[in-house]
């Protein structure tokens, strides 16, 4: 895949458990007074989808921003295969094959479909220029295949025009066209209808099979449960619960969320 990068996978010894893609130990981020991550750690294993749940101001952003090398944690160590690694930005969590659909969306406007999809990352031909054809047509495909929403029928259309929901496609193309080993999702269908909703949770849950774990940062409670094979709640900048899926219930769920 195009402008895909990798780590050497770490081979266990015979009958033990891979290490986790992703791990943060007991790191801890504060701004100012605010105490945004207290002592959390928190792991992607291979080929599962987590769920990171908790209401606002719970501490779940910024640990997806930390994961994606935007905050830089204060202390704690972060591992990835096993191994101590630094992710102190975008660049390094690409290296980690960590790809993010941010809540924001975080587009640019005034530009077309196409070239926000491959915007840092464009194809090119053997002289360095940009190979506008192919970029169109891979735009097309993802977004077809990923989640599909009307209204969008050509990647040449400026972003600007188009609605929320149609913005939100087009990032999670870009996030899908160059994922990785871990898919970073924050709020990804907080924009959109119930029809791309349930085909974007489709595509997340397939995800396993071509071996790309995936985090989901929602409110939606059924959401997380229809897809997610592990749940991890914040609440105040701490992990308060984490179960895998058959240990627990969506009212267990609700509880802990409400709750805490």
């Amino acid at each position: 895949m195009q402008g895909e990068v990798r780590v050497t996978d770490v081979v266990p010894e015979a009958g033990s458990e891979p290490p986790p893609l992703y791990e943060a130990r007991n790191v801890s981020k504060r701004y100012g007074n605010v105490r945004a991550l207290i002592g959390v750690t928190f792991h992607v294993g291979c080929r599962e989808v987590v769920g990171l749940l908790g209401d606002n101001g719970a501490g779940k952003s910024t640990l997806i921003r930390m994961m994606s090398g935007i905050v830089k944690p204060d202390s704690g160590e972060i591992l990835a295969d096993g191994k101590p690694v630094r992710v102190e930005s975008r660049a390094d969590s690409e290296r980690l094959g960590i790809e993010t659909i941010y809540q924001d969306i975080a587009l640019v406007d005034p530009m077309s479909i196409t070239r926000n999809i491959f915007m840092g990352r464009e194809i090119t031909n053997r002289f360095g220029f940009m190979r506008h054809k192919r970029m169109a047509e891979l735009a097309v495909d993802v977004l077809q295949s990923a989640v599909h929403i009307a209204g969008i029928d050509h990647p040449d259309a400026e972003v600007g025009f188009l609605s929320g929901g149609q913005k939100q496609a087009v990032a999670i193309a870009r996030a899908v066209y160059f994922k990785r080993r871990i898919l970073l999702l924050d709020e990804p269908t907080s924009a959109l209808s119930v029809r791309e909703t349930e085909r974007l949770l489709a595509y997340v849950a397939g995800l396993k099979q071509e071996n790309v774990s995936s985090v989901l940062v929602t409110h939606n409670l059924y959401h997380a449960f229809m897809v997610c094979d592990r749940f991890v709640v914040m609440s105040h900048g701490q992990v308060v619960f984490e179960a895998a899926k058959e240990e627990t219930t969506i009212e267990d769920l609700t509880d802990h969320v409400i709750r805490t």
